[in-house]
């Protein structure tokens, strides 16, 4: 088993499902848009979802909707829904704002989403949690978002930290490659029932898991 790097020289969160309970607010949205389209949205389809890019999910909202050609426009459709629910109803995991004010004084922190960079930024906003993370990276603001390494790389750049020497927080498959190719010690924390993230370093029940705080250096 391959040991977190003690002290890390940063430490960089996913943000929908990991640091804010936004998942709920996509489901919702995705429900309706496959409500749109006479589909029905279930488990199978969530898990095929979670953690996408905007362009590779919507090749799969394509896929699922039976709607070819019409990525592009479903993609956005879909942003159209969430955009509100995120912007009012995102909130912080219980403990998220207590582990990342415990680790701010010792460590760099940052955020890495896929999710695009005006929602996440609204999302953090709403949960209370934008003023503590100076370094926000996006999907949409590099070459190639998760599963390539790119928004890792960018926010370990940013805040002056070699990636291998760096953890990385995750919710989703897709985000546990991301981490991976970046280099970094990866701790999954899976949002839901029956994602499983075997590419993790260090699969954690929460935030609060004792084995996370330790892979962290907190305790």
């Amino acid at each position: 088993m391959i040991s977190a790097p003690s002290p890390p020289a940063a430490v960089v969160f996913d943000c929908d499902g990991l640091l804010l309970e936004t998942e709920s607010c996509w489901t919702r949205a995705e429900e309706e848009l496959f409500e749109r389209y006479g589909r029905r949205f279930g488990d199978v389809e969530k898990r095929a979802l979670i953690g996408t890019s905007l362009y590779d999910g919507s090749q799969v909202l394509a896929r699922l909707l039976e709607q070819p050609g019409r990525a592009e426009p479903l993609g956005l459709e879909l942003l159209d829904l969430v955009e509100r629910r995120l912007l009012e109803d995102a909130t912080a995991f219980p403990g998220a704002e207590a582990l990342v004010l415990e680790l701010k004084p010792r460590v760099p922190i940052a955020v890495a989403s896929n999710t695009p960079d005006r929602l996440v930024r609204g999302a953090l906003a709403c949960a209370g949690m934008a003023q503590h993370f100076e370094i926000v990276v996006t999907g949409d603001q590099v070459a190639e978002p998760k599963p390539s390494p790119d928004v890792y790389l960018r926010a370990c750049e940013l805040v002056d930290a070699e990636p291998s020497r760096s953890i990385a927080l995750e919710d989703s498959p897709t985000g546990v490659a991301s981490a991976r190719a970046a280099g970094m010690f990866v701790i999954g924390i899976p949002s839901f029932p029956g994602v499983v993230l075997d590419g993790a370093d260090l699969v954690g029940e929460s935030l609060a898991d004792p084995r996370v705080r330790k892979a962290l250096g907190l305790d």
